[in-house]
């Protein structure tokens, strides 16, 4: 089942006399990774970021069509782009989270960063705190390495360890989908494995949306993939007949590096 269904979506930033995206028209399936792919400038991130309406921090920007979440206690789908209270943009974030480009600890320590959302949330008994912060931090892979150092600052951390602890942060509020602007390009190769190991694993519990411009990340992680094109969707797929056998030329040229 589709988790999100993006339908004849466009978006054109505040003072941009033309739309970034054009009629975007694709699913995200449940428990499944779909990855955005495509060059520098493409909408890919544009698009991302509408998911959640992390947009709405800047005023001004314009939204048309339908951006449709799937709501398992009402058995119905709901157009986030009807939303427009405080409260409702807060609850979306939750239920649909991200995990930015660089990693974005808070300065406070590691406990307390996985615990903020948590606290937020109205989570104020302490032994809650602690199991709920210690299965996110397993759950991003991070516990065995700072489990006797929670009180210690998160900019201590390597860059690595940051942006998994930004994972466990995102992961600990339980989401529905976790959407990826290309979360491992400022890391080293080691942590980008580790990151990559680690948002298979997610995938279990939680609906990925992903952006990167790697693309053997995007052939080896993702389940299904979307090459984008100045602000139009070109192609979606299974990541395999997207890599081995796209329909469209322009997907062909993109994959085998002949511009991009």
């Amino acid at each position: 089942m589709n988790m999100m269904e993006i339908k004849n979506f466009s978006f054109t930033y505040a003072k941009a006399s033309k739309p970034s995206l054009k009629n975007i028209n694709l699913p995200i399936k449940k428990n499944q990774i779909t990855a955005l792919i495509g060059p520098s400038g493409c909408g890919k991130s544009t698009l991302l970021r509408s998911l959640n309406r992390i947009h709405d921090l800047y005023p001004g920007n314009k939204y048309e069509g339908e951006i449709l979440l799937y709501n398992p206690q009402t058995n119905e789908y709901e157009n986030i782009l009807e939303l427009k209270k405080e409260n409702e943009f807060i609850n979306l974030r939750q239920r649909v989270g991200m995990i930015f480009q660089k990693p974005t600890p808070f300065p406070m320590s590691i406990f307390d960063n996985v615990a903020y959302g948590l606290r937020l949330n109205g989570i104020k008994n302490k032994s809650e705190l602690e199991t709920r912060v210690e299965e996110a931090l397993k759950g991003a892979a991070l516990w065995n390495e700072v489990k006797d150092r929670l009180k210690a600052s998160a900019m201590g951390l390597s860059g690595g360890q940051q942006q998994r602890l930004c994972i466990a942060r995102a992961v600990a509020l339980k989401p529905e989908i976790l959407l990826f602007d290309e979360p491992t390009s400022a890391l080293d190769p080691i942590s980008t494995g580790a990151i990559e190991q680690l948002v298979a694993e997610l995938k279990k519990d939680v609906t990925i949306a992903i952006v990167t411009h790697n693309m053997q990340q995007a052939s080896r992680l993702s389940d299904y993939t979307a090459f984008m094109y100045m602000g139009e969707l070109i192609e979606y797929n299974k990541t395999e007949k997207i890599f081995l056998n796209p329909d469209e030329k322009l997907t062909e040229d993109y994959i085998t590096g002949r511009f991009g």
